[in-house]
């Protein structure tokens, strides 16, 4: 006779608990573990260093869109969160964020309605526009929502992504949208990551960027066309948040300005893409050592050891990110104790398919350093660009340094 249970009770997600709370013996594997320590440090760390330079913070919320993590942040003391779509903005104030920057173009009807009823339930909204034909149809429909929406330019780079290319630009489009009565102009935004220094020095171009920001604002500001007491200027992805806020505060934009302040990755950092760029960091400020700590890792189980040399994991492109290629951390022994760590050294992940991982493995082992690899022995891999490892989980395991999960945190992708 066959059992039927309910979804509702089954245990179907990878990276849940299933027999126990131990990632060692007890959690469905792969899975997402971020640790609690490292976690709590860099929340932190970044508010201080937001804090410090006079700023307010809105975390980018695209990174995890794990309503927990956001909670933390706020709690800690961000302005609110920043989203990149509608939907996300939606999925954010259903678990209690009020106060949502949208650092992207709302486009469609049905984006717009999205973030009409948002308003209307009370919501402070704010997105950015950087064209006359997207500033008519905001002010269109808003209009006749009989709503109000908060609009930023932006100002964005000659080959780059969106926005404005120049000054006279960003004036003449927040001259046309103080033709439209829904439209309230609060302020600039921009984003860094995409300006490119063209053979020179990368920081020169970042800072030259942040000073046109910085010019553009004073520029909306003389001309009277800013439509609220405090207007935001905002950019810093997770790469030069360090030189933005340095601009934003060097240039002393006085009670008109805020500056917000964007990053997103910092809050679990990672082993890539922002552990380089935060060298880059720390030798610009020495002060702020030790800076940002990695806290995301997945884990997952040696499947097969099927020719000399080679072990294939079950994680693949669906469970980690993979601009750049995972790097493995710790092993363990299925069943084992989190204090109880077998070697990975000249480990490397060579290929990544949909569901296997492809590792090489050193010609030698230490057998007195556990060595020898075994069909199951869990693996700690190291990701680079969390926003791409975050969206392939419903649920992401917080740890305590015995890999014993504290928290399963839905996410909302």
């Amino acid at each position: 006779m066959f059992i039927v249970k309910s979804l509702a009770t089954m245990h179907t997600d990878k990276g849940t608990i299933g027999t126990g709370p131990h990632l060692l013996d007890g959690v469905i594997l792969p899975a997402a573990a971020v640790f609690e320590p490292a976690l709590a440090h860099n929340i932190a760390w970044m508010q201080a260093f937001a804090d410090a330079h006079g700023a307010r913070l809105a975390p980018h919320g695209k990174t995890t869109m794990t309503p927990a993590l956001f909670k933390r942040q706020l709690e800690a003391g961000a302005w609110g969160i920043t989203l990149a779509t509608a939907p996300q903005c939606r999925a954010a104030f259903a678990h209690g964020v009020n106060r949502l920057l949208m650092a992207n173009q709302l486009v469609g009807e049905p984006n717009m309605a999205i973030i009409a009823d948002l308003i209307e339930q009370g919501a402070e909204v704010y997105c950015v526009v950087d064209s006359a034909a997207n500033v008519a149809q905001l002010g269109r429909y808003f209009a006749a929502r009989g709503l109000h929406l908060r609009v930023l330019v932006e100002l964005g780079v000659v080959g780059g992504r969106c926005g404005c290319r120049d000054q006279q630009q960003v004036l003449s489009l927040a001259a046309r949208i103080q033709e439209e009565p829904a439209l309230v102009l609060a302020g600039l935004e921009g984003y860094e990551g995409v300006v490119t220094a063209d053979g020179g020095e990368p920081a020169v171009a970042i800072r030259r960027y942040a000073w046109r920001m910085v010019e553009a604002a004073r520029a909306l500001e003389e001309a009277g066309l800013i439509e609220v007491e405090t207007a935001l200027i905002t950019a810093s992805g997770s790469a030069w948040y360090d030189l933005i806020a340095e601009v934003f505060h060097e240039a002393s934009l006085g009670a008109c300005f805020v500056s917000v302040l964007r990053p997103g990755c910092y809050v679990v950092h990672d082993h890539g893409l922002y552990r380089q760029a935060q060298r880059g960091v720390l030798e610009r400020q020495p002060a702020l050592e030790p800076g940002l700590a990695p806290a995301l890792e997945i884990f997952a189980q040696v499947q097969s050891l099927p020719e000399p040399g080679l072990a294939v994991v079950a994680m693949g492109k669906r469970d980690i990110g993979a601009d750049q290629l995972p790097e493995a951390l710790r092993r363990y022994r299925e069943g084992g104790s989190g204090a109880q760590t077998l070697s990975v050294a000249g480990w490397e992940v060579v290929k990544l398919m949909d569901q296997h991982a492809f590792v090489r493995l050193p010609a030698t082992a230490d057998e007195n350093d556990g060595g020898e690899v075994h069909i199951g022995d869990i693996v700690a891999f190291g990701a680079s660009h969390p926003c791409l490892t975050f969206d392939k989980w419903r649920r992401v395991c917080r740890v305590d340094t015995a890999l014993n999960v504290i928290e399963e945190m839905p996410t909302c992708f």
